[in-house]
């Protein structure tokens, strides 16, 4: 026998759809920039290491390269970009979600609503906004200081909005692939830092590319960091730079394949290396 609702009887109310992972990816990107300009000593460290290494080198190393028709600090400011755009997505994201993990942040929020695919687009947007304002300081002090000649033609601009999204991309995955080596957070600066600073040195970064060893190149080649050094210079610099080049070209298709290569070899590491809870919890 059934028995219909009578006027007045409560009606269960329907279940409240909970919000995306876009925008809840969102609003946890909103809170990443939040508290990373909150700490107020990360950010003025953040953006004033790449520019005070480029002072340095660039006024040390200040003559004009011979045959080239730039000087060897609008070399520096071009490269310091890439290096730059690594150190905010690969070295930045390798340290903070070790740390986070060792913390036992990542398992709580693996124990809320919130999908795992917003947790990573949080982390994208700081990467994101974090990269533009350190690329714009560099840039504003490469015109001001160093007679860098800013690109007038909308292609140039083009093939830099490409490199930078392909190289931020790329690095941010290896990032996210390299957050999962060290044993515990406080390892995770001497674990990233490392190979971070050794590919500067054999990318173009801080020497020379016709004064690297060959095999170092090679070394280098393997890896983002060298071909977006590369990209900007190309970018940045007159054609006549382009001898300064191992291939004595700017090789913007062979940019592209690595920094996309690296895109995808990044997210399948990730894929599958990434662990939300540290080693000592199993």
């Amino acid at each position: 026998m059934t028995t219909t609702p009578t006027r007045g009887t409560p009606r269960s109310a329907p279940a409240e759809r909970l919000p995306g992972a876009w925008s809840v990816g969102w609003q946890q990107g909103a809170l990443e920039v939040k508290q990373f300009f909150r700490q107020r000593e990360q950010g003025v460290f953040t953006f004033a290491f790449p520019v005070v290494l480029l002072f340095l080198f660039a006024s040390i190393f200040k003559d004009d390269v011979a045959g080239a028709g730039v000087t060897a600090s609008q070399l520096y400011v071009a490269a310091m970009i890439g290096a730059g755009i690594m150190s905010i997505s690969f070295q930045s994201l390798g340290i903070a979600i070790a740390m986070e993990r060792d913390e036992h942040v990542l398992r709580r929020l693996r124990g809320t609503p919130m999908p795992p695919t917003a947790y990573f687009l949080g982390k994208v947007w700081l990467v994101l906004v974090t990269g533009v304002l350190e690329t714009a300081v560099l840039l504003a002090v490469g015109a001001t200081v160093f007679d860098l000649d800013l690109p007038t033609s909308p292609e140039k601009w083009l093939t830099f909005a490409w490199i930078f999204v392909l190289g931020l991309t790329g690095c941010a995955l290896l990032g996210v692939a390299v957050s999962s080596v060290p044993r515990s957070g406080r390892s995770a600066s001497s674990v990233v830092v490392l190979p971070f600073l050794v590919l500067q040195f054999i990318s173009g970064v801080y020497i020379a590319i016709d004064t690297v060893p060959d095999w170092m190149l090679t070394l280098g080649a393997l890896f983002p960091l060298k071909w977006m050094c590369q990209g900007f210079r190309g970018v940045f610099l007159p054609e006549s730079a382009q001898v300064l080049e191992q291939a004595g070209s700017w090789e913007y298709g062979r940019i592209a394949l690595v920094l996309s290569a690296w895109c995808v070899g990044g997210l399948v590491l990730c894929l599958g290396t990434f662990r939300w809870k540290s080693r000592r919890d199993g």
